[in-house]
């Protein structure tokens, strides 16, 4: 296993895949209390923008729960040879980490290049959120990928998530690409995909 970060706090390190068991044991359901609207004015050729409204009724999502989606599932769908695990851990204890895909056929966000990588899943357990993690992780994966010639870290989340979209911004990442159609299933969710130059 390689170290990429260590403080006093926690130690991030590369696991073998063989540890997305253990990983997706990290819970990574959130509390969605607020959303961001598309709005569109002159049918968008006057510009789009995303406004930031609050739920009367929050709730609670859990991806992991969406059909085919989650860790141990991942590999039933696509060749995850080149992906890797950077894991989060204190005092021997796994407290949070992230995944990233690289120079993976079918996987549409690396547009079939391989100066792109994409942070497919990041994950803190909901103990330790709020300690910067996310960041420590963030920060790991962007060496991951610089490590791997690539240019650019792409990142998906949905407008319903704006904790990740202003964590996201935080980390230098700009808003490339909104889709209002891209889950079916979903039909609520706008999907937004954030880029970093590196």
């Amino acid at each position: 296993m390689r170290t990429f970060h260590s403080t006093a706090f926690c130690e991030i390190v590369e696991e073998p895949l063989s540890a997305l068991k253990e990983y997706g044991q990290i819970p990574i359901e959130f509390c969605v209390s607020r959303v961001l609207d598309v709005h569109r004015k002159d049918s968008g050729l006057g510009g789009i923008s995303l406004v930031e409204r609050a739920l009367e009724k929050p709730y609670t999502k859990d991806c992991d729960a969406l059909k085919g989606e989650g860790p141990t599932r991942w590999a039933t769908r696509w060749d995850i040879e080149n992906w890797g695990l950077l894991s989060a851990f204190a005092t021997g204890q796994r407290i949070g980490g992230c995944v990233l895909a690289h120079d993976t056929a079918g996987v549409d966000m690396l547009e079939g290049r391989r100066d792109i990588a994409v942070l497919w899943d990041i994950r803190v357990h909901p103990d330790h959120r709020g300690r910067r993690i996310g960041s420590r992780l963030f920060e790991a994966a962007v060496e991951w990928t610089k490590q791997r010639k690539c240019r650019v870290l792409k990142v998906e989340t949905q407008n319903i998530n704006v904790p990740a979209c202003r964590f996201y911004a935080a980390n230098g990442c700009v808003l490339a690409s909104m889709n209002r159609f891209a889950y079916a299933d979903l039909p609520d969710e706008v999907q937004l995909i954030w880029r970093k130059e590196l």
